[in-house]
């Protein structure tokens, strides 16, 4: 087990005790593990199962399940909500232990979701939330592992208007792959909200997860719009293709993102990109996990998290990130 997990597994087995019981508290983990291996969580990305972003979050929760000896099965929604609330109706049909699912929508996981909690199986969202936050009328979940969008935005878009000397009046290009997902208007959000600070406006374009059609479609943009002013991804794929699509239509302009690629870090190494911002994702997937279990096994009220918070990815601290992201030319 590495030091990491360690400490995680200390803190948890601490927080479990202090809520219970006795205290040989692996003794009592050894007693229970047959009980618990009966735990099974239905974990429902939104996303397509070829998102490279996913890949974080699918290791972290399968971490959290192999530590807390429960069951995990993952199910990707292919960004299709007739086939996720599919997905989500069978597990609560076969009688899940627990939900784990990220919402694209406000509306249409309501009645399905608390129905759910009020039959007895907890939910839990990652990475992305109603955007109402567990307010009345919303999914009824226990609690969020994700950012906060607005936040995260507004910070990533201070940056880039100190660092790419935007003004009065410039257009800032902000590519995202589903501009109607509740993570693409919150991010938007934030960022038209430091924009609006100093007068400049944004356009939106949606890129779709395909890299070398969010390429095509971004660099066609900039070559209708030669006195764009920057570009801000809002999300991995317009992020990692940014620079590149800058380059392909002959335009020398700052740019920034969300999210974390090979691509990104490569091209924040050498300084064509400002900033990005990391919310975290193998945090997300592991105590979105980590939470159902500690609340099935112990009954502990599961915790917000907000990963990642409002820290950017730059020149000053990019290797930290390249040394789990995979070697920076």
């Amino acid at each position: 087990m590495s030091i990491i997990k360690k400490l995680l597994a200390g803190s948890m087995i601490a927080g479990a005790m202090a809520f219970t019981l006795p205290t040989a508290s692996n003794a009592l983990d050894a007693d229970h593990k047959d009980e618990w291996s009966k735990i099974n969580i239905l974990f429902v990305p939104w996303s397509q199962s070829s998102n490279a972003f996913f890949e974080a979050v699918v290791n972290g929760a399968k971490d959290a399940a192999a530590q807390q000896g429960v069951n995990i099965d993952v199910q990707f929604g292919e960004e299709d909500q007739k086939h996720q609330l599919g997905i989500l109706e069978t597990g609560i049909a076969n009688k899940v232990s627990g939900i784990a699912v990220n919402i694209a929508d406000d509306n249409a996981y309501v009645k399905m979701l608390c129905d759910a909690v009020n039959s007895g199986i907890p939910v839990v969202t990652f990475n992305i939330d109603d955007s109402r936050h567990g307010a009345p009328g919303s999914t009824c979940r226990g609690a969020f592992m994700g950012q906060n969008f607005i936040n995260a935005g507004y910070v990533l878009g201070k940056r880039v208007i100190a660092e790419g000397h935007l003004k009065k009046g410039d257009v800032v290009f902000t590519p995202v792959e589903a501009p109607q997902a509740t993570y693409a208007v919150e991010r938007h959000a934030g960022v038209e909200k430091a924009l609006a600070e100093i007068g400049a406006t944004t356009e939106i374009l949606g890129t779709g997860n395909d890299h070398a059609q969010a390429l095509n479609l971004m660099t066609q943009y900039l070559l209708g719009h030669p006195k764009t002013a920057a570009v801000i991804g809002l999300g991995q794929t317009p992020t990692s293709q940014a620079v590149q699509a800058i380059k392909d239509s002959g335009l020398k302009i700052p740019a920034g993102g969300f999210d974390v690629s090979k691509e990104i870090l490569d091209n924040i190494a050498d300084g064509s990109l400002i900033a990005t911002v990391d919310q975290q994702p193998y945090s997300q997937g592991f105590f979105a996990v980590t939470q159902l279990a500690l609340q099935l096994k112990y009954g502990l009220y599961p915790s917000e998290m907000d990963t990642g918070g409002t820290g950017l990815i730059d020149k000053s601290n990019y290797k930290f990130a390249a040394k789990w992201a995979g070697p920076v030319r």
